[in-house]
C-alpha cells in the first residue's frame, strides 16, 4: 500500500495533468507553456479551466472565485490597453454551472469591492476588457486595498512589462485560517491576494503578497515561499533555484486615479445590471426553444 504522502503526491500530479490538458487551447499565457499546478489537492475540487482572449484562469466551484488568473503581458499589449476606456460591465460566467458561480447580487452591499485578478487595465482590446469583468475573474477584495495599494501594484506591473518587453503574471487569492468568511453565504473571502511575476529574458521571478485588508501592508516573497502559502506552483517550469531567489520588485507607485478606478455600484446600477442579465437570459432561452 502506498504511504499517505505518496498517495497525495500522486493525486496532485493527476489533477495537474488534467488541468494542463484542459489548457491546451491557450498555452501562450503560461510561462514555459505550463499552467500553474495545484500542489494542495484540497484546492482541486470543482475546478474549471477557462480561456479568454487575453488571460486564462482556473475557477473553483467551492470558493466561487478564481484560484488564479494567468497573463502574458507585452509592451505592445500594454500600449494598446492604455488607449481603451474602462467600461464596467460585471457579469456572471455562463460557462459555469449556476450553483458553482458567483452572482451579481452576491456582491451588493457586501462591504467588499469586486476585485479583478486579471486587471481590466491590462486588456488590449474592447472584447478582452469585457471578458475581464466576468465574475469568474473576481474575488471579494477590501475596498481600500483594491482602490489604492492593489491598483498601484497593477500599475507597477504594467510599467514593468513596458520596460522589459514581456513578462508572465499569475494573480490569485489565498484562503487561510478558520472560520472562513463568506459574502451572501456563497462566495469565499480571501485572506490574502498575490501577484507573481516572471521575466523570461532575465530569468528571475517573485511575487507581491498583500493581506486582504485596508491597511496597505504588502511584502515581496519568492515563488517558493508563495507555493508554501498558497498551495499553488504558479511557475512549474522554472528551476527550483530561481523559485527560491526572489527578484527585486518595483515599489508600488501611488495610484493617480483615472479610467481604471473601480466605481461604487449604486442601487440603480445594480438594478440596471440585473435587468440586462434577465433580458439576456430570456433571449437565450427563447433562442433555445426555437432552435
Amino acid at each position: 500500500m502506498p504511504r499517505p504522502f505518496t498517495a497525495i503526491a500522486l493525486l496532485a500530479l493527476f489533477f495537474a495533468s488534467v488541468e494542463a490538458r484542459a489548457f491546451e487551447t491557450c498555452p501562450s499565457f503560461f510561462a514555459e507553456g505550463r499552467a500553474p499546478e495545484l500542489v494542495n489537492p484540497k484546492l482541486s475540487a470543482k475546478t474549471t479551466p477557462l480561456c479568454y482572449e487575453a488571460f486564462a484562469l482556473l475557477h473553483s466551484g467551492e470558493t466561487r472565485t478564481p484560484l488564479y488568473a494567468a497573463e502574458r503581458l507585452t509592451r505592445q499589449g500594454i500600449a494598446a490597453a492604455r488607449k481603451i476606456d474602462r467600461d464596467d460591465a460585471f457579469h456572471e460566467e455562463d460557462r459555469l454551472p449556476e450553483a458553482s458561480r458567483a452572482q451579481l447580487e452576491d456582491y451588493v452591499r457586501s462591504g467588499f469591492d469586486r476585485g479583478h485578478m486579471a486587471p481590466a487595465g491590462n486588456m488590449p482590446t474592447h472584447k478582452a476588457q469585457a471578458e475581464s469583468f466576468t465574475l469568474a475573474n473576481i474575488v471579494p477584495q477590501a475596498r481600500n486595498l483594491n482602490r489604492n495599494l492593489w491598483a498601484s501594484i497593477e500599475e507597477s506591473v504594467r510599467r514593468l512589462a513596458s520596460e522589459r518587453g514581456t513578462i508572465f503574471v499569475v494573480t490569485g487569492p489565498i484562503f487561510a485560517g478558520n472560520p472562513v468568511e463568506l459574502i451572501n453565504d456563497r462566495v469565499l473571502v480571501p485572506t490574502q491576494v498575490f501577484k507573481a511575476i516572471y521575466d523570461p529574458e532575465r530569468g528571475e521571478a517573485a511575487a507581491y503578497l498583500a493581506p486582504n485588508r485596508d491597511d496597505g501592508d504588502w511584502q515581496s516573497v519568492s515563488i517558493q515561499r508563495l507555493e508554501a502559502l498558497s498551495g499553488l506552483d504558479v511557475f512549474p517550469g522554472l528551476p527550483e533555484a530561481m523559485k527560491a531567489h526572489g527578484m527585486e520588485l518595483p515599489e508600488p507607485r501611488a495610484y493617480g486615479g483615472g479610467r481604471d478606478r473601480p466605481r461604487e455600484e449604486s442601487f440603480e446600477a445594480w438594478a440596471r445590471n440585473e435587468l440586462y442579465r434577465l433580458a439576456k437570459r430570456l433571449w437565450r432561452n427563447l433562442l433555445r426553444s426555437i432552435f
